[in-house]
């Protein structure tokens, strides 16, 4: 972490990246003139220039705006905008996230054991794979029968608490390796700070057979800690205070506050600063996923997001899965003027996958400002959202195919099924398929009439995985952070603070403040506000 980070003040983007922004806005004038079913017309080849392989991932783009003109020019933009030693510099451990002074170190967690990485004078990986040595002794016992609750049972329900990607990490993979989990275990994620989501989760559990996993690296986030309270209260009820380190562990670093909860220290489980809550489920933070799959199938799932690490390390940057969907990405926020992005994964066990995207990407790169503080020059992150599988056709693929925007879409797809029915496997891939040829084609027949015509021409990505494994989930993973990484470069944007996501908590607390004194008015805000709070007062006042 020597260097802040890769850029020097004589090497600004902004005063060399002018020239190829111009030629690729003057490629982009005649390519929004294309019609995709032409590009195939015109090039026999175009499927398999335009499909890329990588760690047991398919990415077929030949169905974009783009040719290879268009590719070496993007290339040449991230050229000029140094993407080459940026990555160099996040591997290395450099501090990229430079209003922090942090690196993003979150690769170093999928190193295998032989690897090394000394940064700073500390060797990483060793210190790491201790770390996932404990986890795998907690996990194990849990998973073998041999923790007990206070009543002397095994655990059937864990319940993991936590907010943004505490909650997300886990809930996402917990649901997408379901074929790999524990027969006799249960899994409930609890994060919203509503009262409604806590009391319906406690409602389904057993207190003497259910373990609580609170996923702070503080132990102070506000609706971590008033669910851990609410459900440290729902246990105490049934239970003396003596057997709460059965029930509880921590994810966390704050070792007072976690031993004044009743947490043992043993049962404790720290994360380091460099790791950002959207990349942490590689870390301790992916504790419940370990239970739930085994170690083993952890180890493998940090494998397959390594083998991701290094495609992206080593491969052309012409060639390189996570650049190229990255330059799509840019390609058509920027000169086709975009607002967002679906993710439509065809698999009911990615169903979570859109929304753990949605932190990944527009936590990370929604931002107006550069790295040196400036506004930014370009749109930032698109909206990125959707749903899994045929529900989604139902419910607004009508607006993706007739719509007055265009909105690019990344189709996933999981070839072999972990059920015996393939008859429906086979409608569920056909769906997949023929939505991404309907986009395309269009329907342009002049004696239909005018609603039943189809404009056609719209983009889309197909990524395929022959089965939904713990290594193809981590490299799908790693793909799309890399992904992310590859567009906060394009936008010279720093893609791993979240600045944002404060404010509104602090204004909270404030609230909060005047909610719970009923007997005051105060005149602290705007008008509307003020209205809003008295109403609630009045409200709360009788409950």
């Amino acid at each position: 972490m020597s260097k802040p980070s890769p850029t020097s003040p004589t090497d600004s983007p902004d005063s060399t990246c002018s020239t190829e922004l111009a030629a690729l806005a003057s490629h982009a004038a005649k390519a929004c003139e294309w019609r995709l079913t032409d590009l195939f017309q015109q090039d026999a080849s175009r499927v398999s220039r335009f499909t890329l392989e990588a760690a047991g991932l398919c990415l077929d783009v030949s169905k974009n705006h783009v040719n290879d003109e268009t590719i070496r020019l993007l290339t040449a933009f991230a050229q000029t905008r140094g993407i080459e030693r940026w990555r160099d510099a996040i591997f290395q451990g450099e501090r990229i996230n430079q209003t922090e002074q942090r690196a993003a170190l979150h690769t170093a967690l999928r190193l295998p054991a032989s690897a090394t990485l000394t940064v700073e004078g500390e060797e990483l990986v060793a210190k790491h794979q201790r770390e996932l040595d404990r986890m795998q002794a907690f996990a194990e016992r849990v998973r073998e029968g041999d923790w007990k609750g206070y009543s002397g049972e095994q655990i059937t329900d864990i319940v993991n608490i936590g907010i943004g990607g505490s909650d997300l990490g886990p809930m996402m993979t917990v649901a997408a390796l379901r074929a790999y989990a524990h027969p006799q275990l249960r899994f409930h994620f609890l994060s919203n700070v509503d009262g409604h989501a806590t009391v319906a989760t406690l409602g389904q559990l057993n207190p003497a057979t259910t373990l609580f996993i609170v996923a702070s690296k503080s132990f102070t986030t506000q609706e971590t800690m008033l669910n851990a309270h609410a459900a440290r209260r729902w246990f105490l009820q049934h239970a003396e205070e003596k057997y709460l380190s059965q029930h509880f562990v921590a994810v966390s670093t704050n070792t007072a506050v976690v031993q004044a909860f009743g947490i043992a220290t043993d049962n404790m489980f720290p994360f380091r600063d460099w790791v950002g809550g959207r990349f942490s489920i590689w870390s301790s933070i992916g504790l419940a996923l370990m239970v739930a799959i085994g170690s083993t199938h952890f180890r493998a799932f940090l494998s397959g997001g390594y083998a991701m690490d290094e495609h992206f390390r080593h491969a052309p940057l012409n060639t390189n899965m996570p650049v190229i969907l990255g330059l799509v990405a840019f390609w058509y926020r920027e000169f086709f003027k975009t607002s967002s992005q679906l993710i439509a994964p065809y698999h009911e066990d990615l169903r979570h996958f859109p929304a753990y995207l949605q932190q990944l990407e527009m936590e990370s790169n929604g931002k107006c400002v550069t790295r040196d503080g400036k506004p930014a020059s370009m749109k930032t992150s698109p909206v990125i959202w959707g749903s899994s599988g045929t529900n989604n056709q139902h419910a607004y693929f009508q607006m993706l195919h007739q719509g007055s925007d265009l909105i690019p879409v990344d189709f996933l797809g999981v070839l072999k099924p972990q059920h015996h029915l393939i008859d429906q496997q086979r409608a569920l891939l056909a769906n997949c398929f023929a939505q991404a040829e309907a986009l395309m084609n269009g329907v342009q027949d002049a004696s239909l009439p005018p609603h039943r015509i189809f404009p056609g021409n719209r983009p889309s990505s197909m990524l395929l995985m022959d089965q939904l494994t713990p290594a193809s989930l981590g490299a799908l993973i790693a793909l799309y952070e890399h992904k992310t990484f590859v567009l906060g470069v394009l936008w010279d944007i720093n893609s791993f603070d979240q600045w944002g996501v404060e404010l509104g908590k602090t204004l909270a607390l404030r609230i909060l403040a005047e909610l719970e004194d009923v007997e005051e008015t105060h005149q602290q805000h705007d008008s509307s506000t003020n209205a809003l709070i008295a109403r609630a007062r009045a409200a709360l006042k009788n409950s």
